[in-house]
């Protein structure tokens, strides 16, 4: 039976923990109002929409011309964590496109969100590490980080931070590695690397192992993988059950052995017969190409090849790898461009004689 009573029901389709849009071009200066306001609630809800709303790439530029870089930056020291936990989410999505990033830099946000590493909020923590990731993706961005000082920092969390955070901050280390490796190396970042080559969890491992082939392209960091005896574990990656560990494990030895102690190393710790062993076993088309990009970890067989050209640089490795010679000239028939580029150049150190 109707009545003339109004209920106190919501409308449908009505999220009371999300501002309240405004229509058109008035959007996004009230949400940026709304993240001045004093009242908490009214900040927390203001952030929750622009998770939202700048998924658009459009809004994002809007949002950084209603001055908006400011109010966020203001937000991450915020009292409440859920307001800076959502304040970094925010600049994570802004992160993810082009101006975002480029805004980042330019109103020096970097040190403002790695003050959230330390945050007793696990989410703001996993967060702010996400959006720096985001942010060293390009050239820029890591020049920016490394400029922050945050290597040191970013090492040291490998230490205590959760497996997937760790992750995050193996991969912010690539790509800062990519334009200096010398905060890294000063940092004792090998040591760190080499203690994870054993996680449990094989992208930990992978990426472990991929960092230190990072780390290893400048002279110094390949002697200080000789010194912390990051060799043998990488020698025993080998074997890993996962295609992507085997892959980084090989890139990593061939980047250190490209020195004669490096060479050595990996030949008494049985570098060589892992490497044709793995030559011989790994059939599959995904870990025949890993080398030339080994970061999208599509084949490990040109990684290995190029690892046992370094090896046969060695007149004792040279001595053991001539078994292995028929089944590079199989590679060399066989295959694409590019590893039969590298299989005869492998047959060619081989096969030398003075």
């Amino acid at each position: 039976m109707a009545t003339t009573r109004i209920t106190t029901a919501l409308p449908p389709n009505i999220d009371i923990t999300k501002a309240e849009l405004a229509y058109g071009e008035h959007m996004l200066p009230k949400l940026n109002r709304q993240l001045q306001d004093s009242t908490l609630i009214t900040r927390q809800r203001a952030l929750n929409a622009l998770c939202d709303v700048l998924h658009n790439p459009e809004h994002v530029s809007a949002a950084l011309k209603v001055g908006m870089a400011k109010s966020l930056k203001k937000l991450l020291g915020d009292s409440d964590g859920t307001v800076r936990w959502k304040a970094t989410e925010v600049l994570f999505i802004c992160s993810n496109h082009a101006i975002g990033r480029d805004a980042i830099l330019e109103f020096d946000l970097i040190q403002p969100i790695s003050a959230l590493f330390d945050d007793k909020h696990e989410d703001a923590r996993l967060m702010s590490h996400r959006a720096v990731e985001s942010v060293s993706h390009t050239v820029n961005g890591a020049q920016g980080i490394v400029n922050a000082n945050l290597i040191k920092k970013l090492v040291e969390k490998l230490k205590t931070e959760t497996d997937e955070i760790k992750q995050l901050v193996l991969d912010t280390l690539h790509y800062c590695m990519k334009v200096d490796t010398n905060q890294a190396l000063a940092a004792q970042a090998m040591e760190v690397f080499t203690s994870l080559l054993g996680h449990e969890t094989w992208e930990i491992r992978g990426k472990a192992a991929r960092d230190i082939m990072d780390i290893s392209f400048p002279l110094e960091g390949k002697k200080r993988a000789v010194k912390v005896r990051c060799i043998p574990v990488l020698v025993k990656l080998l074997a890993d059950k996962h295609f992507h560990v085997r892959a980084q494990a090989a890139g990593a030895l061939m980047s250190i052995a490209i020195t004669t102690e490096g060479k050595r190393e990996s030949i008494s710790a049985g570098a060589v017969e892992a490497l044709m062993k793995l030559l011989q076993s790994d059939d599959s088309s995904d870990v025949r190409l890993n080398v030339i990009k080994v970061n999208t970890c599509s084949n490990v067989r040109l990684l290995t090849v190029k690892a046992i050209t370094m090896l046969a640089e060695a007149p004792s490795g040279r001595e053991k790898l001539t078994a292995i010679v028929p089944t590079l000239r199989d590679i060399a028939n066989t295959g694409g461009p590019m590893m039969q580029k590298v299989a005869k150049t492998a047959i060619n150190v081989i096969t030398w004689q003075p």
